[in-house]
């Protein structure tokens, strides 16, 4: 008598264990759950993308910062003196890009 008690309370717990669990995931399948769980996913995204943005702008300042150290130009007191340009070196004239005629056309020979 007691075993066919035990057996009995432990299929009905096992039953209303195995209903809540199905009934569960229905509900995590209904249109209106799968648009709320869509929406949640998109708030969370949307933190953390606006995170990274402000993680890439910290490290753009500091990364700024460095390179203003670098070039000298952290003392923004006294306006800097830019350093005198380099000569540079004439560029060569090849034959073919000078003109000894008048103007051409498409295909190389004067229009007339």
């Amino acid at each position: 008598m007691f075993r066919r008690a035990f057996w009995f309370t432990t299929g009905a717990a096992a039953g209303v264990w195995a209903t809540t669990k199905v009934n569960r995931k229905l509900r995590k399948l209904h249109p209106d759950s799968l648009a709320a769980q869509a929406a949640d996913k998109a708030v969370e995204t949307g933190h953390r993308l606006r995170q990274f943005a402000l993680d890439v702008r910290s490290g753009m300042a500091d990364r700024e910062e460095q390179l203003q150290e670098a070039l000298g130009l952290t003392d923004r007191g006294a306006p800097q003196e830019l350093p005198a340009p380099r000569p540079r070196a004439a560029l060569p004239t090849h034959p073919s890009t000078t003109r000894t005629t008048g103007p051409t056309g498409p295909t190389g020979k004067e229009d007339h």
